[in-house]
């Protein structure tokens, strides 16, 4: 698991259930996408600038026209740095 910072946040109307395009900064790992289905707990602007947690080594996944390439799962509850292992 990876520590990142959502910089850019999209719905994404043609996913089959509602959800948002996510491009999350993973510091030295870069910019990497997730479609997350998350709508229904958070906007757009909560999102925006938020650190969460993801799973980084997954393989990418095609959703629709959209390249997702790590799973989202939750928000670390303490300021951490980008990149950072989670154990």
């Amino acid at each position: 698991m990876r520590v990142g910072k959502v910089v850019n946040v999209e719905a994404f109307p043609r996913a089959r259930k509602p959800a948002y395009k996510l491009w999350i900064d993973f510091g030295e790992l870069g910019i990497k996408t997730s479609s997350a289905q998350i709508t229904a707990l958070y906007s757009q602007e909560d999102l925006r600038d938020r650190l969460i947690m993801a799973v980084s080594n997954v393989l990418p996944r095609q959703v629709v026209d959209f390249m997702s390439e790590v799973l989202v799962l939750v928000q670390p509850d303490r300021p951490v740095p980008l990149g950072a292992r989670l154990l």
